[in-house]
């Protein structure tokens, strides 16, 4: 059997700008972070790192919660490990949907073993508090699972009224920030939300593979009562939860507490190079200041929305109500999407996205986040899908994009 000579080539990729729904480019600061020395994850500087990491991400999530940490493992990861560790079998668990990420968390509770109830939005659209509020009156679920920002869609759930319905009727409430953090307000506390899951390759900047998370006292203490060491870490006295045990080793949060605690109870080994670049996107963001990174990404998403629409496209869904980080495309009749994405990689080495489900083939999603939430990244995509519809037959005001996006960023 012989072997290519190309398996042994180093890895080299093309230098692509990655302008789709995610992941984006990484900020420069970060990946020089993630090129840092391997420390053993109970080094006293590595034990250090992880608790900066946590007074950071706290910072971020604008919250006292004390646990404030990082799962390994993309977003996905952490939705699953607050669900994994909350609800037990049977719990009624209500799923507000309304894209591919509602369907996902559906899902996820539905293997979890939950009584799951879901309520759904015409995708291009998102809920009122009023109707959010009569199906929790309608299912008394133990847990509202939700999207802030879904990609599929490109659509902004307001979240500012559903913590205070959730405590007012006793259910506790877990939001799937993932693309939507720090490129859009988010404040934990003063939005008492129960339970926050993000990830790093978005609005942070960094690569996917780290999923940060917060969750309330109230929620630790419910985890607490599922807490059940693993056998051969467990010492004199050890006491068991009272609650059932959780059904997920890796995504077991009462463990994944005792890890993160200053009992450093061994869990799994912690991956070093991740949480060196976690914590330097936190760092990043808070020099920066998070009301001037959300400021950004809502002048490179409104900057992008103008030269789509210059161009005479539309914007897909209620636009009042659109994520600011990520616009959808109508792609226009006779235009072949798929040639258009391509044609953008092959010719610009620039990605945009497609869409799942009904949407698939029928929008494009551009996105303008973390380290390309800047004006070059706007305008050579810009330029680049003008080009491009041209080349295809569409007709395009040439320049027109470019004008529209520049006369949006203050002079």
């Amino acid at each position: 059997m012989s072997i290519s000579p190309q398996l042994f080539d180093e890895i080299d990729p093309a230098p692509r700008l990655l302008m789709g729904p995610g992941p984006i480019n990484a900020y420069p600061r970060v990946l020089r972070a993630m090129s840092a020395q391997l420390l053993g994850q109970f080094d006293p500087q590595f034990r250090q790192y992880m608790h900066e990491t946590m007074a950071l991400y706290r910072q971020v999530f604008e919250t006292a919660n004390e646990w404030t940490m990082i799962v390994d493992g993309t977003a996905r990861a952490a939705i699953e490990a607050v669900m994994a560790s909350l609800v037990e079998v049977g719990d009624v668990v209500l799923v507000a949907s309304f894209g591919r990420f509602g369907q996902l968390k559906t899902e996820i509770a539905r293997r979890c073993g939950a009584d799951v109830r879901v309520i759904e939005a015409t995708w291009g659209t998102v809920f009122t508090p009023a109707a959010i509020e009569a199906a929790i009156v309608a299912h008394r679920p133990k847990l509202l699972a939700l999207c802030q920002g879904d990609t599929s869609t490109t659509m902004l759930q307001p979240l500012e009224d559903i913590g205070a319905i959730c405590r007012r009727h006793g259910v506790l409430l877990q939001v799937d920030a993932t693309a939507s953090f720090v490129g859009t307000p988010l404040p934990v506390d003063a939005w008492q939300i129960d339970a926050v899951t993000a990830g790093l390759q978005k609005c942070l900047g960094g690569p996917s593979g780290a999923a940060p998370i917060t969750f309330s006292a109230e929620v630790g203490e419910r985890i607490r009562r599922r807490r059940h060491i693993e056998e051969g870490l467990q010492t004199t006295g050890y006491v068991a939860g009272t609650g059932t045990r959780i059904n997920s080793n890796y995504f077991d949060l009462a463990m994944v507490m005792d890890y993160w605690s200053s009992a450093a109870l061994n869990h799994h080994t912690e991956a070093t190079t991740m949480l060196y670049g976690a914590r330097e996107c936190a760092r990043v963001l808070l020099q920066e200041g998070l009301a001037a990174c959300v400021e950004r990404h809502a002048q490179a998403g409104g900057a992008m929305v103008a030269g789509i629409e210059a161009m005479g496209l539309a914007v897909f869904g209620d636009k009042s109500h659109k994520m600011p980080n990520v616009v959808g495309i109508v792609i226009p009749p006779g235009v072949d999407g798929d040639r258009v994405r391509a044609a953008m990689l092959h010719h610009y080495n620039i990605e945009i996205g497609s869409s799942f489900g009904p949407l698939h083939g029928k929008i494009w999603r551009i996105g303008t986040m973390g380290y390309n939430a800047r004006k070059d990244c706007v305008l050579v995509t810009l330029g680049a899908l003008e080009t491009i519809l041209a080349a295809q037959g569409h007709r395009v005001l040439r320049g027109a994009a470019a004008d529209a996006a520049l006369a949006f960023w203050p002079r």
